[in-house]
């Protein structure tokens, strides 16, 4: 018999397809600011549309404000 998490997993894959326009601007934004990835990016997205739709799931709302107030990280020297 196969356990059952207790929980969800952290992270899952999504695959989707972007029009043209809007993949290359996303990869200009990403070239303009390198503390910026396609992973946090898409993230701070999602979490943005479904905060301004009226989505109070905590974790949503956590997203949301990480994606407004990250501060970038620094670089060790």
């Amino acid at each position: 018999m196969q356990a059952i998490p207790d929980h969800m997993p952290e992270h899952v894959s999504v695959e989707n397809q972007f029009p043209a326009d809007l993949f290359e601007s996303m990869v200009g934004f990403i070239e303009q600011h390198p503390q910026w990835d396609q992973y946090r990016l898409m993230q701070s997205a999602l979490a943005g549309f479904l905060f301004q739709q009226g989505c109070q799931d905590k974790p949503v709302v956590r997203h949301y404000l990480d994606g407004l107030f990250r501060k970038p990280e620094v670089a060790p020297r």
